[in-house]
This record gives C-alpha cells, sequence and structure tokens, in this order.
C-alpha cells in the first residue's frame, strides 16, 4: 500500500466522519463548531485528491487499485456534499441530476471501453470541473453563498461540456 493509495482511503474513511458531524450540526445555516469542523474535513479530503495524484505520476506509483478508487473516492466526495446541501435546499435538485447522469455516463463509457482494451483519460474539461466544482462546495461550506453559487453553477456548465466532449472524443467506445 503506497501513500497516494493511503490518501485514496483516507479520503473514503473521512466521509461517515463528515455525514455524522452533518447530523450532529445543531444549526447548519451557520458556521457553528461542528460546521467548521466539515468544513476543515472537506477541504483536507479535497486537498489529498490532488496530493495523491501529484505524488502517484511524480513517483511513478500509480496502481490498478488507485485508477479504480481514486475517481472513486472523488465522486463520493462530491456526492456527499451535494446531497448535504441539497438537503438544506442551497442546490436545486436538476443540478445534482446534472453531474450525477454526467458522472454515470462516463463512468459508463470507461467500462465499455477497458473491455475493449482503451483506456480513457480524464480531459482537461473533467479536471477543470472537478476543481471549479470541489472549490465551489468549499465556499459553501463555508458560507460564501454568493461565491459559491456562482462557482458552483461554474462546475454545472463545466459538468455539462466536458461531459459532451467525452462523448464526442470517445464515440468510438460505442461502433466497437
Amino acid at each position: 500500500m503506497n501513500l497516494p493509495n493511503i490518501l485514496t482511503l483516507f479520503r473514503i474513511a473521512v466521509l461517515p466522519f463528515i455525514v455524522v458531524l452533518y447530523y450532529l450540526n445543531p444549526d447548519p445555516t451557520t458556521l457553528t463548531a461542528v460546521g467548521l469542523a466539515i468544513a476543515i474535513l472537506f477541504v483536507i479530503a479535497s486537498f489529498t485528491d490532488f496530493l495523491d495524484g501529484y505524488i502517484a505520476r511524480k513517483y511513478q506509483l500509480v496502481t490498478n487499485f488507485g485508477k479504480f478508487a481514486d475517481p472513486l473516492a472523488d465522486k463520493l466526495l462530491v456526492l456527499v456534499a451535494l446531497l448535504m446541501f441539497l438537503d438544506q435546499n442551497i442546490i436545486p435538485m436538476w443540478s445534482v441530476m446534472v453531474i450525477l447522469t454526467r458522472e454515470f455516463i462516463v463512468t459508463g463509457m470507461r467500462l465499455v471501453a477497458v473491455e475493449q482494451g482503451l483506456v480513457i483519460a480524464a480531459s482537461w474539461w473533467g479536471k477543470a470541473k472537478t476543481f471549479v466544482t470541489l472549490f465551489a462546495l468549499i465556499f459553501l461550506f463555508f458560507y460564501l453563498t454568493t461565491l459559491g453559487m456562482i462557482a458552483f453553477y461554474v462546475g454545472v456548465a463545466l459538468t455539462v461540456i466536458s461531459g459532451v466532449e467525452y462523448l464526442v472524443a470517445n464515440r468510438q467506445v460505442f461502433h466497437a
């Protein structure tokens, strides 16, 4: 078990703590001590997303486990945050559906591609989508609502753009 995989496992392991803290938060509409703990855990977990990939590439520690678990951890981290903000009526359901639909489509394409011996790497648009969405969620966790919502809707737009880009760039997957 190398360091990038440990960071990925940490990102997954912190999620139940975030959820439990969410339900223990006495007032999710203000930045309480519990809310601050949630926000800090989310920031740390988000940073491990960058860090594990950087370390894995720099030190050639890329593993099959990491290829599987890292994107899963990313999706779970974002999903937990989306569900929390959806529960608080901060973000609309349609936006969560757009994000989930794109994730299912891209993941499905990657599964079909693997069966054909192809690898669909993350595109610039996909990386931009993840970066902007994580920052939007961090802003929302710290109650920077206007900035968070602007960034969130930019993230939703990038979600659509990156989804279309994946479909167009990898359409050969469906013709094999």
